[in-house]
């Protein structure tokens, strides 16, 4: 598994490449408050093969280095930017959940190399994780099954037994522990870049579930509005992790979006 230096902090990511296509673009996934690489699957399968996909492991998850908190979003953006200068990345095309999507857009507040963003329950300024039954202990299975009731909706939980199963022994097995919870919180509440959405000029689809109960659709109204090349879709009835429980939607979303801003990989 590679690994990119930032400062002493060694982050560790899979890439995903295809036999054909723009070596210096990729597709970078970024992650949200504590949760492990299990949350990509869903949109990986759908990009991966065309594109390069690069799947970094947040600072504090994984295999990465868990250094001492709290964490600041600008810290997890710098994080991103070593994988893909150790990648030789020239056009990032960001996708980010939570707390990723809040790194995407410091990321693409402060570089030229991200060149679309697309960001699922993202609000644009912080808030309190610890009040919204996103936290749940990784060694209590009941805990961590409990938690997904403000993740997922209960139609959801109701018609797939099968994925929250799956999902809990994921989460297990591969989320953060209480202190990285804690790290990755603090990054989140003190995020705010309300006033600097006008210099955000990066195109942007946001994507939100209507229903979400952790962060609600008007903060991602008002981020779509406050970017200059911000687009919203709402996804009826979906909480946060609207990736897992919309999956085939969010994945023609994003399909379609990466399309109009990536390169032909078939074109050389």
């Amino acid at each position: 598994m590679p690994t990119a230096d930032n400062a002493g902090v060694t982050i560790r990511y899979e890439v995903d490449a295809p036999d054909a296509g723009d070596a210096d673009e990729a597709v970078v996934f970024c992650g949200d408050v504590g949760l492990g690489a299990w949350q990509f699957g869903w949109q990986h399968a759908a990009v991966a093969g065309p594109h390069t996909v690069v799947t970094p492991e947040t600072r504090g998850v994984g295999r990465s280095d868990a250094p001492a908190g709290p964490y600041t979003v600008d810290a997890l953006a710098s994080d991103v930017d070593a994988v893909c200068a150790a990648e030789e990345i020239r056009n990032a095309h960001l996708v980010g959940y939570g707390l990723g999507g809040m790194v995407a857009l410091a990321y693409a507040n402060a570089s030229s190399r991200p060149a679309s963003l697309t960001v699922v329950g993202t609000p644009p300024a912080g808030f309190d994780y610890h009040s919204r039954g996103v936290w749940a202990d990784p060694s209590s299975p009941a805990a961590v099954e409990g938690s997904l009731t403000g993740l997922l909706s209960e139609s959801f939980r109701e018609t797939h037994p099968d994925v929250l199963s799956r999902i809990t022994d994921w989460r297990l097995g591969e989320d953060a522990d209480r202190e990285t919870f804690e790290a990755h919180r603090a990054a989140v509440t003190e995020f705010d870049v309300s006033d600097h959405l006008y210099e955000i000029t990066t195109p942007a689809l946001c994507i939100h579930g209507e229903a979400d109960t952790v962060c609600p659709l008007t903060a991602a109204e008002t981020l779509a509005d406050g970017l200059p090349r911000g687009e919203l879709t709402g996804i009826e009835g979906a909480r946060h992790l609207v990736g897992v429980e919309a999956s085939a939607a969010v994945n023609d979303l994003l399909v379609g979006w990466l399309a109009e801003h990536t390169a032909d990989p078939l074109s050389g």
